[in-house]
């Protein structure tokens, strides 16, 4: 058990970093997938391990990968959402808003009738 521990924690990685932008960490969470991947094509040529053993790492593996693309998921999720809210933000200032003199609002206005 103790080679899986060891292959383990060469695989394991903390994940993103809390800096950085959003592309960035999910080039980086790409990049993790990517080893993972490469060390479950590798885990078939490992003959230390049991066939047991490969199985339970490849779980493993498989499990680290989808919480690497949930976190991708939310990356994306979250810069979905803060393009909407630049958008939403710039599409405010653009506007034009009533002051009641020379663009009267529906309670400021004059009728003059001659």
């Amino acid at each position: 058990m103790s080679s899986i521990s060891g292959i383990l924690s060469s695989a394991v990685s903390t994940g993103s970093s809390g800096g950085g932008s959003v592309t960035s960490q999910i080039s980086a969470l790409n990049k993790q997938i990517q080893s993972v991947t490469k060390q479950i094509k590798e885990l078939s040529d490992n003959q230390d391990l049991t066939d047991e053993q490969k199985s339970e790492m490849e779980q493993m593996y498989e499990s680290q990968i989808a919480m690497l693309e949930a976190q991708i998921a939310q990356l994306e999720q979250k810069q979905a959402e803060q393009a909407q809210q630049q958008t939403d933000s710039a599409k405010q200032s653009s506007e034009i808003k009533a002051d009641g003199v020379n663009r009267p609002t529906s309670s400021n206005q004059i009728d003059v009738y001659i």
